[in-house]
């Protein structure tokens, strides 16, 4: 069996080339009334970020500053989810607390120390996110005084996955609300009021 096999032209790179970013198919922007899944980070196109609950928590900011993220999913074994970190959790005032009460350095706080436990969460249902709008998304999260919610699904076998992650920085990008100076969305009433303006 003989295949014949022809070398593609090439081209040069002209000066603006960019890099392409995929937006998993995102809108450029949405309102209140949009779908859910217009504004949620769906884990079957876009990669997860995670950490080990033995992780420093610098190390695990860091981890978050290169991958873009404010969250990061934190697994054991087998990648079963046990809870989650964000940077409000590791700049905030736990860290400062457990340093002071266990005389401990910063750098050696865990993300296990830190961290959002998976008992804690409260984990929105795909098939509940299907029919909402963006207006319940930051109603929920309003309500539960989170940035971020993450939502499950089931596999092909009903074993229940993490699908997706909303987050109040990506919602307010893509509604056109102006973000602080370290990319936090505003508080949800100011979110609320520049959207009614």
């Amino acid at each position: 069996m003989s295949q014949s096999f022809h070398p593609l032209p090439t081209q040069a790179l002209a000066t603006d080339t960019v890099v392409f970013r995929y937006r998993q198919g995102l809108p450029v922007s949405v309102s209140m009334d949009a779908t859910a899944l217009d504004v949620m980070t769906d884990l079957l196109r876009v990669k997860v970020f995670t950490v080990a609950p033995e992780t420093p928590i610098d190390d695990a900011l860091q981890k978050m500053i290169h991958a873009e993220v404010r969250l990061l999913i934190v697994t054991g074994y087998a990648d079963s989810v046990l809870g989650v970190i964000t940077a409000t959790d590791i700049m905030g005032e736990r860290p400062i607390a457990i340093s002071s009460a266990e005389r401990v350095p910063h750098s050696a706080i865990r993300v296990e120390q830190v961290m959002t436990a998976r008992d804690e969460i409260g984990a929105l249902r795909m098939k509940d996110v299907e029919r909402a709008s963006v207006g319940d998304i930051v109603a929920t999260l309003r309500g539960a005084g989170r940035q971020h919610a993450i939502v499950l699904d089931q596999d092909d076998r009903g074993k229940a996955i993490l699908r997706g992650i909303f987050s109040t920085t990506q919602i307010a990008k893509l509604l056109g609300v102006a973000l602080e100076a370290d990319g936090k969305a505003q508080s949800f009433a100011e979110l609320e009021r520049a959207l009614q303006a």
